[in-house]
């Protein structure tokens, strides 16, 4: 009775936490069943986008969500490209700040290049020049190719400071400290760090580049989703350069550039020549071999088959060419002017069935003889010295830089770019020298948008793991939801036939009744028992045969005995 009492209880109990599971799976699922418009459309609704300001040290934070910062803050380029034909030399290519074509959050604002295969660019003075003293470099903003990138370039460029300088002619030309960002033509995808290393012997200026990234690129010009690029330049001349947070490439300033900061301290003698007597060769042609005389330079390499037979059936009077004898001339065929009318040529169908058709002729064979040109075998030359190379001397042009981290201090951020895809959008520049900057500056822009347009390509799966981290205490709703009647079937299924066996043991012991265990032991014992009884009746079968069997080896050993023996018995 107790026993029913207690099931009837978690029965109810687990009602109870099935309907509040219910519930809450039901909450959850009236999210998901809306319409991908729909979810899309409350998603952006629920964004809440607010023009970030900076916290902390900046030279630049640049989110374009003022309209009217092209013309006033952010400066067109007026002048031409150099050594260009004149109608492709114009920066020509349109600009323009408004919101990104796909889901766009209320707000949220970016600098758009609009045009295509035309040279665009643009730019804006650092409130500050950042000088490259005892702090770290970094510089990050986000760019989504909105239509994918075919071919061109979607970086930055810092550049150089001079108190001078003319946004207004801005070009290829124009010094720059640093380029970085993503570029592709092709299949060769690339993500840009370069930086301008300053000679300190002649002040002349040379790019350095860092090693191309084992990481693949390409999914970052094709998903047409919105990327943080982030690079970050220390004091100690390293870098590392991130995208989405994920570092893809790292290295030091001083080892890992292409041509490296440091040219070698000694180089090839430019006026060194190799000797005249000086013999490179390892083999030569043995001087002493002797061409043999029986060696036919001029036997042919194939030779006619003599044994050969035509095959039987071959149709010598065919030509495996005939003319259609379907073929008609055309009705507007004038002899006159296109010459008499012949009518093509196919296949002749006699052939088919034949092993071949018109003049047979032996085939060729590989010729026996046949050596070709005899040349002398190749020995170790006793003169060789191995490859010659040019004596070291002192590299005129070397310098040792210990600390290529500085470099020429930046006044502007610029974007020059030709590409064949419009529509890609730059956003959330900043220029700072505190990672923790740059972390909140990306976490109040560009996280919002890139959550926001992973959620619309996410799976149920993927959307509910998210929607239960958001929601901790769904976790413990599908614990319960899952674990709870899979305990009650267990409990239900074994539980009663458990204590139908314990209750029938008890019942047993009252009753002495016999149980089947009981029942083995009695029959095993019985086995045991007839097995005595058997051996006791074995022995008393073997004492009385024995007098029997003594009496009869005692007769059959006199008969075999001697007569004497048997005389002397007698007596």
């Amino acid at each position: 009775m107790r026993t029913s009492k207690m099931k009837i209880s978690l029965a109810l109990v687990s009602c109870v936490l099935l309907v509040c599971v219910v519930n809450a799976e039901d909450a959850v699922v009236e999210e998901v069943t809306d319409s991908s418009s729909e979810k899309a459309a409350s998603a952006i609704e629920k964004v809440q986008y607010v023009s970030p300001e900076p916290d902390g040290d900046v030279y630049l934070a640049e989110h374009f969500d003022n309209p009217e910062a092209i013309g006033t803050k952010w400066v067109k380029s007026q002048a031409k490209k150099e050594g260009t034909d004149e109608s492709l030399a114009k920066y020509d290519g349109l600009w323009a700040i408004e919101p990104a074509s796909k889901e766009p959050i209320p707000g949220d604002l970016g600098l758009v290049m609009k045009s295509k295969a035309k040279h665009a660019a643009i730019s804006a003075l650092l409130e500050k020049p950042f000088h490259f003293t005892d702090k770290p470099m970094i510089v990050q903003y986000d760019v989504t190719l909105q239509n994918g990138q075919e071919c061109g370039g979607a970086y930055l460029k810092l550049l150089q400071y001079d108190k001078e300088m003319r946004l207004s002619q801005f070009t290829d030309k124009t010094p720059y400290t640093i380029m970085f960002g993503p570029d592709k033509c092709g299949n060769d995808h690339k993500l840009h760090f370069i930086f301008q290393h300053k000679n300190p012997k002649n002040e002349s200026f040379e790019e350095k580049h860092a090693k191309k990234p084992s990481t693949k690129l390409d999914e970052y010009f094709s998903d047409k989703k919105p990327h943080l690029y982030r690079l970050q330049v220390y004091p100690d001349n390293t870098f590392d350069v991130s995208v989405d947070y994920k570092i893809i490439n790292k290295g030091s300033l001083l080892e890992d550039m292409v041509p490296p900061v440091n040219p070698p301290s000694e180089i090839d003698d430019p006026e060194d020549r190799m000797p005249s007597d000086w013999d490179e060769r390892e083999k030569i042609p043995d001087p002493a071999a002797v061409k043999p005389e029986d060696w036919d330079e001029d036997a042919p390499e194939q030779v006619i088959d003599e044994n050969a037979v035509k095959p039987s059936g071959w149709l010598e009077d065919e030509e495996i060419m005939i003319p259609d004898p379907t073929a008609v001339m055309p009705d507007d065929w004038d002899e006159e002017m296109d010459g008499t009318w012949e009518a093509p040529l196919i296949e002749n169908p006699a052939c088919e069935s034949a092993p071949g058709c018109g003049k047979w002729t032996p085939p060729m064979m590989p010729n026996p003889e046949f050596k070709g040109k005899w040349r002398a075998p190749l020995i170790d030359n006793p003169n060789y010295r191995g490859k010659w190379r040019p004596k070291k001397i002192p590299n005129p042009d070397y310098y040792f830089d210990p600390n290529p981290f500085h470099m020429s201090s930046i006044g502007a951020v610029g974007i020059e770019v030709w590409s064949m895809s419009d529509n890609i959008l730059f956003d959330n520049v900043i220029v700072t020298d505190d990672k923790d900057v740059a972390d909140q500056w990306a976490a109040a822009t560009f996280d919002i948008k890139r959550e926001l347009v992973d959620s619309d390509g996410d799976s149920f799966v993927q959307w509910l793991v998210k929607y239960t981290n958001k929601n901790p205490w769904l976790w413990a709703v599908y614990v319960v939801a899952i674990a709870l009647p899979v305990v009650l079937i267990l409990s239900f299924c074994f539980g009663g036939k458990e204590k139908k066996a314990q209750a029938a043991a008890a019942a047993a012991k009252k009753s002495d009744a016999l149980t089947p265990d009981d029942e083995a032991i009695e029959a095993e014992a019985d086995v045991e028992g007839s097995g005595e009884e058997e051996q006791e009746e074995m022995e008393a079968e073997e004492e009385e045969t024995a007098p029997l069997i003594e009496e009869k080896v005692v007769a059959d050993a006199d008969k075999s005995s001697s007569p004497r023996r048997r005389k002397s018995r007698k007596e």
